[in-house]
């Protein structure tokens, strides 16, 4: 068994989930790219983003708060985080000023982030990054087997 496990190796990078954590890693990377070059995007922003100070991780800020805001383990959850992971991108999105926290006006105890005037910018620039990397996945793999791919995922997460 251990001298199988020793002589074929390829199994470990040549599957599914490689393939697709790859994928992943190169949208949200050209998606940032695209980010860091609009002139919607303030140039501190965009500066951070060069930097990679502003990344991928911030990207679960951006995919997930709803635009009427969101409690902090709302966000969490939905970006498949812990809480204390999801407040550090928090507290260093709101010193960036993309995200504010605000009282919970139906809860005097909780406290929602909300996008800034910023974020909503930002928010925006991030659409149309995501439409254009979208658009040169299409162009690099073709039209079909880009919708083959989208409806596949779809279909795999929906069960």
């Amino acid at each position: 068994m251990t001298e199988s496990l020793a002589t074929d190796t390829h199994w470990r990078y040549n599957h599914l989930g490689h393939w697709l954590r790859l994928a992943l890693e190169r949208f949200d990377s050209r998606v940032m790219d695209l980010m860091a070059r609009d002139t919607g995007v303030p140039l501190g922003l965009s500066n951070l983003v060069v930097r990679r100070q502003l990344g991928a991780a911030h990207i679960h800020i951006t995919r997930h708060l709803a635009l009427e805001g969101s409690r902090l383990t709302d966000l969490a959850v939905r970006a498949g985080m812990t809480k204390q992971a999801m407040g550090t991108l928090v507290n260093q999105c709101e010193a960036w000023g993309l995200v504010t926290r605000e009282d919970d006006p139906l809860d005097a105890r909780a406290r929602k982030v909300r996008f800034t005037g910023v974020g909503l910018a930002w928010l925006s620039a991030y659409k149309e990054a995501v439409a254009n990397a979208q658009e040169e996945m299409r162009a690099a793999t073709s039209p079909e087997v880009s919708t083959v791919i989208t409806l596949g995922l779809e279909a795999y997460c929906s069960q």
